[in-house]
């Protein structure tokens, strides 16, 4: 069966400078950085065509499901990992810039996180 992704530690270093207000809402991420998080990205891709595959055989739901719970755990991380960044930089920086306006911004952002 396919691997759970396991979870890394990104200092904020590496999440540099994300979402800075003078670089039009564009994240600059490091390139140590954006290879870690596209390799996340193809490992999930892979996993999805894994699942389609179980699907095309016939294979037994709960295992499909287990596959299906992995997958969203990955993503979690993902997303996990790019909030972490976007708030040590980016609103770390916008703050210090005094638009406190960011903070509502992170509220959305985290509402739509804990939906899933």
């Amino acid at each position: 069966m396919m691997e759970e992704i396991k979870e890394e530690q990104f200092d904020a270093e590496e999440l540099d400078d994300c979402c800075s207000p003078h670089n039009e809402r564009k994240s600059h991420h490091s390139d140590k950085t954006k290879k870690s998080l596209v390799s996340r990205l193809n490992r999930i891709e892979g996993q999805i065509r894994g699942v389609k595959g179980l699907i095309e055989k016939d294979t037994y739901c709960d295992d499909v499901i287990t596959q299906i719970s992995a997958i969203q755990s990955a993503l979690n991380g993902v997303s996990k990992l790019l909030l972490e960044g976007h708030l040590k930089s980016c609103v770390l920086e916008r703050i210090q810039e005094g638009d406190v306006e960011v903070l509502d911004e992170v509220l959305v952002t985290v509402h739509k996180l804990m939906k899933k």
